[in-house]
């Protein structure tokens, strides 16, 4: 177990210094996260700091602190578990107040990522704390671990499987070699909504309205995930190709409740209609 816990600090520092990259380098993605509704922002962004609204600085600044607490932890491991631990207590504290109170917000934990904050975004946090607890038991810092280390390849792939800003590199690989394998639909379609179904509520919604101009197939894909179904098609934005990603609630059958996002092919978001007119 010491070895086991001496082992943490590398691994969470590793995740943090990735989650503040993907902060740094997508800033705007502030904006589609809980933070504006939790510091009062509505409508036009007001000004913080650097001239940036108040939802993007506050990004920014949990960005600096993943780093400082990523520094800790390679070099003064006690102090940067115990901060580890009062970092992941905020991140489920906030990840939880979004799926309550903006359950549309994206997580905008490691930047690109335009799903709702779910189950996975919440367990990753919880399973950061859980490590970052662990880490604070050490007696000797992470260059002392020995075998230990070899157990951080497992920890890895747990968080990895839990972050859904790495589903391109191997979740959606994983869903086209069942593709390969078998019928298209096989093992993808939900056992209570049938696709023409999901497809008929897309049609009449005022998200599709907002986006019809700029789709160039049909629905190409569609899976579920917690409590929506999300279908893609083809698009084309601004003369780049792109893929238009619905997202249609389980629950809700209200047509305003539907939400698209048209993204390029690294997944940054190009488009998201933010008023969807429900006439």
């Amino acid at each position: 177990m010491g070895t086991l816990a001496a082992a943490q600090p590398l691994l969470i520092a590793l995740i943090l210094a990735w989650s503040a990259y993907g902060k740094l380098t997508s800033p705007d993605q502030a904006d589609r996260t809980a933070l504006p509704r939790l510091l009062g922002e509505s409508g036009a962004a007001r000004p913080g700091w650097f001239g940036a609204s108040r939802a993007v600085a506050a990004y920014r600044g949990v960005a600096v602190l993943e780093i400082v607490i990523a520094l800790l932890l390679l070099r003064s491991w006690a102090i940067g578990a115990v901060a580890a631990v009062a970092l992941s207590v905020g991140f489920t504290g906030f990840l939880v107040y979004s799926k309550i109170v903006v359950p549309e917000a994206s997580c905008g934990c490691a930047g690109k990522s335009a799903r709702p904050v779910g189950h996975r975004a919440i367990g990753r946090a919880l399973l950061l704390l859980a490590t970052s607890g662990l880490a604070a038991t050490a007696s000797t810092g992470w260059w002392s671990a020995g075998a230990g280390l070899l157990v951080l390849v497992v920890e890895a792939a747990a968080f990895a499987m839990l972050s859904a800003e790495l589903d391109r590199y191997w979740l959606l690989p994983l869903r086209r070699f069942r593709i390969r394998l078998g019928h298209p639909y096989a093992g993808t379609a939900s056992d209570d909504t049938p696709l023409v179904a999901t497809q008929r509520r897309v049609l009449l919604s005022p998200a599709y309205r907002a986006v019809d101009g700029l789709l160039r197939s049909d629905i190409h894909d569609y899976w579920d995930d917690e409590d929506w179904r999300y279908v893609s098609y083809a698009a084309k934005y601004d003369g780049r190709r792109a893929t238009a990603v619905f997202a249609v609630p389980h629950q809700d059958s209200t047509p305003s409740a539907i939400r698209v996002a048209v993204v390029d092919e690294e997944g940054l978001t190009l488009y998201r209609p933010t008023m969807l007119a429900t006439a």
